[in-house]
């Protein structure tokens, strides 16, 4: 039997790549997503099994953990991919966010979901039959740094890496746990070229990342047999500038 990998957030951008790679390497994929995307369709076709979960709903995010818990035996990884960024001054439908909304929001989706996941599946980790398992919670490089527009959700990174360090120590020896924390990977459509070139004099490697430098760190933290509890920071060098 394929070993099974979850993998949340996959309709689009990394999350869509991770899916896409670990079907090429003969994984099961379980994935979720938020927004159905006429791409699912293809990984469906390639044996990915996805499901529609909407992690700001509890029910939802209980279903989906009694689901796996009663379909799977074991998982060789959980990576935490599924996210949200909502700007300080984040509106929607022409209503203003609160700035409570706005912090519940991001300290769900990047904290009380991989708290939930990680808790609720520990033992699916655990039985993992290659001998070992893998948490990857991947947040971001403001987390180390903080951020003037974006101050909940770069609270919320800092709190998501913190559950690595507790989870590490919680699951140890069986299973490992690790933060990737990229900068910049790739730019979005509507990016002007004012804004990427901001961008891109942040970082001492004034380039776009690539969602593949981040597969490559998940295939380093797979592979190693000595790493826990660890930040793997993909920034570009904007450290020293």
């Amino acid at each position: 039997m394929s070993q099974v990998v979850l993998i949340t957030g996959i309709g689009k951008r990394l999350g869509l790549a991770l899916a896409s790679h670990f079907l090429a390497q003969g994984y099961q994929v379980i994935g979720t997503y938020r927004t159905a995307y006429p791409v699912l369709d293809e990984l469906k076709q390639q044996g990915a099994d996805l499901y529609q979960v909407d992690f700001y709903q509890q029910t939802q995010v209980d279903n989906f953990i009694a689901q796996l818990k009663q379909k799977y035996t074991s998982l060789r990884a959980i990576i935490h991919n599924a996210s949200d960024w909502l700007p300080d001054n984040a509106q929607k439908e022409d209503v203003q966010y609160s700035a409570a909304d706005i912090m519940q929001k991001m300290m769900t989706i990047h904290v009380g979901i991989p708290y939930q996941l990680n808790l609720g599946l520990k033992t699916l980790l655990k039985n993992s039959d290659i001998g070992g398992a893998d948490i990857i919670h991947l947040s971001d490089y403001v987390a180390e740094k903080g951020s003037k527009k974006h101050i909940a959700y770069a609270a919320s990174k800092t709190a998501m890496n913190s559950l690595t360090l507790s989870f590490s120590a919680l699951l140890a020896p069986d299973v490992k746990v690790n933060s990737i924390s990229p900068a910049l990977l790739k730019f979005n459509e509507g990016d002007d070229d004012a804004y990427q070139k901001k961008a891109l004099a942040k970082a001492l490697l004034p380039k776009e990342g690539g969602f593949d430098e981040v597969i490559q760190a998940v295939e380093f933290i797979f592979n190693s047999q000595f790493m826990t509890g660890r930040n793997m920071q993909l920034d570009g060098g904007r450290h020293l500038k």
